[in-house]
């Protein structure tokens, strides 16, 4: 079962990422600054805010130093145990979308490869994206390296950029988060969302009959993309 939910994700990341290619989805100029010739990126110091892509999203973390890195990732295992060496070991995908399902993560300390994972670091991009200048190196990975441990994980509302973005500017933002929600109210206001529910509605209704279950939907749903429209 597990294998199956594995497999699903992947699809629809890949499903996503190409979607994502179409328009820009996480950060703003993104096509420009593909066009525009990168410069080496410069060597992380202690407090620096790390980015690395993703399939389907951006995962951050604060540079410690001689090739750490603290990030905050979903991972099931420290609920079924508590021993240190086993919790350290590099994170599967298996354990990391079971956390996502039970909403249990940790803030942990990798290494820059394991960080990384086969993709390219890029280093402070978001301190020209924020509107608060950043704090001192050193407050920062202190600031880091005090949450360590178990946390709730929430992906809309306690996730890995919440985590980086406390630490290095001192309030809690998402901008990923922030752009999910634009495109949601974006699909809601998309008129045809209204004919989709009202079609599938009618769908069901046919399929199962009338009844208050399949009813209400059918009427609820339509009605308030539209009024949201």
């Amino acid at each position: 079962m597990l294998q199956l939910l594995t497999f699903l994700v992947e699809k629809l990341s890949l499903l996503l990422r190409l979607k994502c290619l179409e328009s820009p989805w996480w950060w703003e100029n993104n096509d420009r600054e593909r066009a525009a010739p990168r410069a080496p990126p410069p060597s992380p110091q202690r407090g620096d805010l790390l980015e690395v892509p993703r399939t389907l999203f951006t995962h951050f973390g604060i540079y410690l130093g001689d090739n750490r890195v603290a990030h905050l990732i979903p991972d099931i295992l420290p609920v079924f145990t508590s021993n240190s060496k086993l919790i350290r070991t590099v994170i599967t995908n298996d354990r990391l979308i079971l956390g996502c399902i039970y909403r249990r993560a940790t803030v942990r300390v990798d290494s820059l490869e394991d960080f990384a994972y086969g993709s390219s670091i890029l280093v402070n991009r978001a301190d020209r994206m924020m509107q608060t200048q950043p704090l001192p190196a050193e407050r920062v990975a202190q600031r880091a390296e005090k949450l360590l441990g178990d946390v709730q994980y929430s992906l809309l509302w306690n996730n890995c950029e919440h985590f980086v973005t406390f630490c290095r500017y001192g309030s809690a933002t998402s901008r990923q988060t922030d752009k999910f929600f634009e495109s949601l109210k974006s699909v809601i206001r998309d008129q045809r969302s209204v004919i989709l529910t009202g079609l599938l509605g009618f769908i069901s209704l046919v399929c199962f009959g009338v009844a208050p279950s399949t009813t209400l939907p059918t009427i609820l749903i339509p009605f308030s993309l539209w009024m949201a429209g």
